[in-house]
């Protein structure tokens, strides 16, 4: 479930007071030149990673250059793209500097893409838009085992158009939207970190403090309606996180403690088309809102007897939400503790094979965004705002077996969720007189949510592999006390079926089928929702293929077709059509 998975950058929450209830627009306001690896942790990780985490977390680790030697050096790394689709061009470059000692690095990229071409040849617009980022990093060897580390980042889309507004949607004949644009959507990122190896009582420390500016200004205007709106939308977060960590012989543990506070700023104005009048309205969130969090943690894993693997956490929060009084709805302060914990065991039974069970408990506390917004949402509803709202809870279990060989490697596990107390956007009945459905959040779902995840990577030859994903998802859900339907925007059935060759010389390559069944089973939301086919997404099926030469050690060129037949066809719960054929070119030069 994406609405519940939360986005770290090197331990520190991209989550924050005004993150939206769905897969977070913010994880593309990271600079790709920053981006070491991404983690991806499933089931309930919360007790190491805390709300939010009730379905997974996602952890982007930066880029932190290394140098071997005494003497300084200088690197480099620069790359140009450019895709027919969306007539996108994408250029960036990286410097990096420093000894076995220190290091600087910084890098920057710029990106501009026209409007998308659909499968069949027809063009979606508005959906173009531009980005642009910068990012500097340092870091200082102090003594053997102590590191001193600075990472600063900025990334922002100046006008980024949000389609499913602007273009008529299933039971819509007109768009919801004249104008509905991000402007701009903005984040910009300091940490200052500081890791010590047997530091303090022989235990590995980090300390980082960070701060995040998320902007997320608003240009909208009903459809053909004289008057639009201009807003302003910040949220400042501060974070500290602090641990410890020891591995020893076959205990391993790490606890640790993290402190946040979420600062909201926001503002709404309407202007006359004509005129250019503008009068004062009711922000989309309480102006001067915050959340403060707290959040102590721990968790242990033991080896016993050479072939089980016991794990276990616990963490125990708390969180203070307080909303000054609009015109929209009364002051309140909304106060939450809870515990999330997490049990897992890993067997391992033959050579390369295991048996992993995990079983968890999370919590989700509700947020600015839940608890505040007065304002047009997707799927042509305007949300009011519920300060009553309480912790959604869920309860997770996993189980599956996997195999590692030196040819193949398999996995197959099952999976279940039951979310308790979970915020849904409830109709009241109510129209605006634009024609938007009035909705407003409460905790009156219960959802439970299970399905199967397969993966096979087998290798054909020497050279070439095999690469096969099937996954499968059921939901079904309790609104109050309406009868039990099938959950919220649950994806069908679907995998990828890839061939990769790399013969370890100038050429690789690789061919993909991706692809999904048909997604019929809709609940009463989704059946409303503009974005989502009442009578079912239809089932695609998507031909790829790369080829890769390598010219020499410092140079890279990539020629990449996507949907090769030009289907027309959209992910389930997706507001825009997927891109039709794609011929994209990069190239990339180090030095």
């Amino acid at each position: 479930d994406p609405n519940h998975v939360v986005v770290l950058v090197d331990g520190m929450r991209l989550n924050n007071a005004i993150f939206r209830s769905a897969p977070t627009q913010y994880f593309a306001l990271i600079p790709s030149t920053a981006v070491e690896r991404l983690e991806v942790v499933r089931g309930t990780p919360a007790a190491l990673y805390g709300s939010d985490a009730v379905s997974g977390a996602v952890q982007l680790v930066t880029r932190r250059p290394v140098f071997d030697e005494a003497r300084t050096r200088v690197t480099g790394d620069v790359f140009a793209a450019y895709a027919t689709v969306d007539d996108m061009r994408r250029i960036g470059g990286t410097v990096d500097a420093g000894s076995d000692r220190w290091f600087t690095s910084i890098s920057g990229e710029y990106l501009k893409t026209g409007d998308r071409r659909v499968g069949g040849g027809n063009r979606i617009a508005p959906s173009a838009y531009e980005a642009r980022a910068l990012r500097a990093a340092a870091g200082l060897t102090t003594q053997p085992g102590a590191e001193w580390l600075v990472d600063l980042h900025y990334y922002e889309q100046p006008e980024t158009p949000r389609v499913d507004e602007l273009v008529a949607g299933f039971g819509q004949t007109e768009p919801a939207s004249s104008e509905f644009f991000f402007a701009p959507n903005r984040r910009v990122y300091a940490n200052v970190r500081h890791e010590r190896d047997d530091g303090l009582a022989g235990l590995d420390w980090t300390v980082s403090l960070a701060w995040q500016r998320i902007d997320d200004d608003r240009r909208t205007r009903d459809y053909e309606a004289d008057e639009r709106r201009l807003e302003t939308n910040r949220s400042d977060l501060y974070g500290l996180l602090v641990t410890a960590a020891e591995t020893r012989d076959a205990v391993s543990w790490i606890a640790g403690l993290e402190l946040y506070y979420d600062e909201v700023a926001s503002s709404r104005v309407s202007e006359d088309v004509g005129t250019g009048e503008r009068a004062t309205l009711t922000p989309r969130f309480p102006d001067g809102s915050d959340i403060t969090q707290a959040s102590v943690f721990g968790s242990l894993s033991r080896e016993l007897a050479g072939n089980i693997t016991l794990s276990g956490g616990l963490r125990y929060s708390v969180f203070d939400v307080r909303l000054p009084a609009t015109l929209a709805s009364e002051a309140a302060t909304v106060r939450t503790g809870d515990f999330a914990g997490d049990l897992g065991a890993i067997l391992r039974f033959a050579d390369g094979w295991q048996w992993a069970s995990n079983v968890g408990i999370g919590f989700r506390a509700p947020n600015v965004f839940d608890l505040g917004t007065l304002g047009d949402r997707p799927g042509n509803r305007f949300n009011i705002p519920n300060t009553a709202l309480d912790s959604e809870e869920v309860l997770q279990l996993d189980s599956g077996l996997r195999y590692y060989g030196e040819r193949l490697q398999f996995e197959l596990v099952a999976y279940a969720l039951r979310y308790d107390d979970r915020i849904t956007s409830v109709t009241t009945g109510a129209v605006t007189p634009s024609g938007r459905d009035v909705v407003q959040s409460v905790n009156a779902a219960r959802t439970d949510i299970a399905g199967i995840e397969s993966g096979v990577v087998y290798g054909l030859t020497e050279f070439l592999s095999l690469r096969a994903v099937l996954n499968f998802t059921r939901g079904e859900q309790r609104v109050g006390d309406a009868a039990e339907e099938p959950a919220d925007r649950i994806p069908p059935l679907g995998g990828l079926l890839e061939v990769r060759y790399d013969g370890g010389g100038a050429w690789q390559g690789a061919a993909w089928l991706r692809y999904a069944d048909r997604q019929s089973r809709l609940s009463v939301s989704d059946v409303r929702d503009t974005r989502i086919d009442p009578g079912g997404t239809p089932g695609w099926a998507m031909l790829g293929a790369q080829v890769t030469w390598l010219p020499g050690p410092d140079w890279s060129l990539s020629l990449t077709l996507d949907n090769a037949l030009d289907k027309r066809y959209r992910v389930h719960a997706s507001g825009i059509d997927a891109p039709g054929r794609n011929l994209a070119l990069r190239v990339r030069r180090r030095f």
